[in-house]
């Protein structure tokens, strides 16, 4: 196994860093934004304030955990059931009083064999996971 991480580039958020943190931080909002999910890529989602699970075809079950929140600038999840044992955080920065900035990152433990295969995939998937993110209206 080697452990490698993937960063996506900086999102621009055109809401408070504050805002972006109270809607990362209590998984129970993605109830607000499950219109917005891609039906194809995600399934059977799942959650409550401190865990999400979802189907993510072809890879199957993903389940994630709030492991650790850094009011008003990270959130820290840790896979609770994954083909790959994983952490992710998402960090928010302030830019003004109404827009903030925001990075994902993941860190996976990944058997060598595997990390030329899946390494562009997941790349791919952080970018667009931040992506995601940084187009929700975190607005109350």
């Amino acid at each position: 196994m080697i452990m490698v991480k993937y960063e996506s580039s900086i999102k621009q958020v055109p809401y408070a860093q504050q805002a972006v943190y109270e809607m990362l931080s209590d998984l129970n909002n993605i109830d607000r934004v499950r219109d917005r999910l891609p039906e194809d890529k995600l399934q059977n989602i799942t959650f409550d304030r401190d865990s999400v699970s979802v189907a993510v075809p072809p890879i199957g079950e993903i389940a994630l955990h709030v492991c650790d929140r850094e009011e008003p600038k990270c959130v820290k999840f840790e896979a609770a059931q994954s083909p790959i044992p994983f952490n992710l955080w998402v960090q928010m920065l302030p830019v003004t009083e109404t827009s903030s900035k925001m990075k994902v990152t993941l860190q996976a433990d990944i058997p060598l064999m595997l990390k030329a295969m899946v390494g562009s995939r997941l790349q791919e998937g952080v970018e667009q996971m931040a992506e995601m993110l940084a187009m929700i209206p975190y607005e109350k």
